[in-house]
């Protein structure tokens, strides 16, 4: 069975994020909406934006070619039509869960996904703050299970870049809540601001792309609270404008912790495949010991949403 390459949905929908962002700014700066705007932190988004076009275009053939190296042992050949569009589509979000989560809670993922939470704004350049690794750090090859049941490469990547279009408009803070029955399933602006917090309750949360309901049945789910307003960045801020700064800090600082391990190699694998955070002499920084800060500092705060007992 013949695949066409389907169309680059993110690429043709470039137009509308920009349209989007403009009408959203301007309903901020008019006074018309809820958010923030920081002409800087914008530009320097949508720079990052522009960039991982950019690096996707040029290693989009590499990515392809890691992918197809899957396709010859199938162990089936599923057409694209509109009920297995669907199947991808759902079984793709529950496989972005997956890689969502690990690049939080593995450092050599987490070194290219940091870039996307290192804005301090919440809005709709956020969506567009994108890392410029491509597929070199292999987090592209936890899809590779999909291929092995017989979809095709090219229906993952069409299926991949609607999972992306839907995930742009929740980056605001112009919507509060969306109806109940729609925030119980969907994943939301409310749902997605608690993933972008640095609040300790919100810290490792909401991984979901356009499902909320893998958080609920993998135990990730921390709803947002009015009386924790979201603080968005990252706990160690990057502190600059700089497009390349943003995209390679967090690589940086890997390749200097490992350097002041000395030649000591298994030091270097677990500060890669340890939470961000992790020290190998053991005082660590992670997210489970911010939370534990911080019940420890607000007793009365143990066992409420997002923090330990």
């Amino acid at each position: 069975m013949d695949f066409t390459p389907l169309p680059p949905v993110t690429t043709l929908a470039a137009p509308f994020f920009v349209l989007s962002v403009a009408l959203e700014w301007w309903a901020v700066k008019t006074g018309r909406a809820k958010g923030r705007y920081d002409p800087k932190d914008a530009f320097a988004s949508m720079a990052m934006g522009i960039g991982n076009v950019v690096v996707n275009t040029a290693t989009g053939t590499i990515a392809l070619w890691m992918m197809m190296l899957a396709w010859p042992w199938r162990v089936a050949t599923i057409p694209f039509t509109w009920w297995s569009g669907l199947a991808a589509f759902v079984l793709y979000d529950f496989v972005y869960y997956w890689k969502h989560r690990f690049a939080h809670r593995m450092r050599w993922f987490w070194m290219e996904h940091v870039t996307h939470h290192s804005s301090e704004h919440y809005n709709l350049t956020t969506a567009l703050r994108q890392p410029w690794f491509g597929p070199f750090t292999g987090l592209i090859l936890v899809g590779l299970p999909m291929v092995w049941m017989g979809f095709h490469p090219y229906v993952i990547g069409f299926v991949g870049g609607l999972n992306l279009l839907y995930q742009f408009w929740i980056h605001t803070e112009m919507i509060d809540r969306m109806p109940r029955w729609f925030e119980a399933v969907m994943n939301t602006p409310s749902h997605h601001r608690v993933h972008h917090a640095t609040n300790p309750r919100y810290l490792d949360a909401n991984y979901a792309g356009v499902f909320i309901t893998w958080d609920k049945m993998f135990g990730s789910f921390v709803p947002e609270l009015d009386r924790d307003r979201p603080v968005y960045g990252i706990v160690k801020p990057v502190g600059t404008y700089n497009p390349f700064v943003i995209a390679f800090h967090e690589f940086g600082g890997l390749l200097k912790d490992c350097a002041s391990d000395g030649l000591r190699p298994w030091r270097w694998v677990g500060r890669a495949i340890n939470a961000p955070g992790w020290n190998p002499d053991g005082g660590h920084n992670r997210s489970i010991e911010l939370k534990r800060t911080f019940v420890t500092e607000h007793p009365e705060e143990a066992g409420q949403a997002g923090l330990p007992k």
